[in-house]
């Protein structure tokens, strides 16, 4: 199988994508957010107060609102550290910072839609179960990176990385059909994150 259609092939054309992005996206709007003289830390908390609006509407099944709100906040954190980086202003604290409140701000959203399925209005036993894997197969998915890194390893291979499990549970609430974005990543984050542990293992010594 030629590397372009495997695993090496998905993280090459997800660096060129990020690449494009920060090129005709990110980088002109973080000069309008340093022009207008906002923090890192302000875009930051902004994006984390949007998740938990976003997660608030999620849990009492308003999903096209909550979908719709779940773009800036996940847009938001383009910024913040673009911003720091552009002001010399990194940290090790600004990192922590930000990858604790990524974590936070993707839970909020999955325990919204637990909540909603723990209603009357939405009873679905399956659907809460499906978002306590989703979410933790997500975290472990970001653990194994960060154990992986922290032993001197990249740690970035796999699937269904934080940008693509933003996208995909925010298209399925613009589609109010969250239950599919559930499935999704219920299924792909313990493969991923099974995936990325055999490939860092077989790095390790």
């Amino acid at each position: 199988m030629p590397a372009a259609d495997g695993p090496g092939g998905l993280q090459q054309a997800r660096l060129k994508l990020r690449a494009a992005v920060r090129q005709w996206f990110e980088a002109p709007v973080t000069g309008v957010l340093i022009r207008l003289g906002i923090p890192a830390t302000a875009v930051t908390l902004f994006g984390l107060a949007l998740a938990f609006v976003a997660a608030y509407f999620a849990a009492i099944g308003e999903f096209l609102i909550a979908g719709l709100i779940s773009i800036p906040a996940a847009i938001s954190d383009m910024f913040d550290g673009a911003i720091a980086r552009a002001k010399g202003q990194t940290s090790d604290r600004g990192a922590l910072t930000d990858s604790t409140i990524d974590r936070i701000s993707e839970a909020a959203i999955l325990l919204g839609l637990a909540v909603y399925w723990l209603s009357d209005a939405g009873r679905h036993d399956l659907g809460v179960i499906l978002c306590f894997v989703a979410t933790v197969g997500s975290i472990m998915v970001s653990y194994i990176r960060a154990r992986a890194e922290g032993l001197g390893y990249s740690g970035t291979s796999g699937f269904l990385t934080r940008p693509e499990r933003v996208v995909i549970i925010t298209i399925a609430l613009l589609i109010s059909q969250p239950l599919i974005g559930i499935w999704i990543l219920a299924v792909g984050t313990p493969i991923s994150a099974a995936y990325r542990f055999w490939v860092e293992w077989r790095n390790a010594d």
